[in-house]
């Protein structure tokens, strides 16, 4: 079938109807990629909940092991992770019923893709948030 994003309609409403993104993979470096995008999208109000075993915090957010730690609801699913991981995060987004699931520039995988539509879940991969909320800001 192929991995088909939204229209970039339905993204800009993914963007303004969310609150909390939950960011798996999510570097304490600020020189790295998940650092800076993530910073972004705080600075513009969102809330930030780092997923990554390795730190404790980043951005002055605690950080959780996984996606089943965190309390309460996620909007979005941001996965800074390789392509083969995402099946996993998959099923876990699932589990904790987020809403959206989004794999960032360079990043996707037909079981993921697969497996989150099945389950309802608006899926977006290869796609960078901050870029795409630069264009609906």
């Amino acid at each position: 079938m192929g991995i088909q994003n939204p229209t970039d309609e339905k993204i800009k409403e993914v963007l303004h109807t969310s609150k909390r993104i939950a960011v798996v993979g999510l570097s304490g470096n600020p020189d790295r990629t998940s650092y800076m995008v993530s910073e972004a999208m705080q600075n513009a109000g969102y809330t930030i909940i780092p997923v990554n075993p390795t730190v404790d915090e980043v951005l002055g957010e605690k950080a959780v092991a996984s996606l089943k730690d965190i309390d309460g609801e996620v909007d979005i699913v941001n996965v800074f992770r390789r392509s083969e991981f995402l099946p996993e995060v998959a099923r876990d987004t699932v589990e904790i019923g987020a809403k959206t699931f989004w794999a960032q520039l360079g990043v996707a995988n037909q079981e993921a893709y697969d497996y989150l539509k099945e389950n309802d879940v608006e899926t977006i991969m290869d796609r960078c948030i901050k870029v795409e909320h630069a264009k609906f800001k």
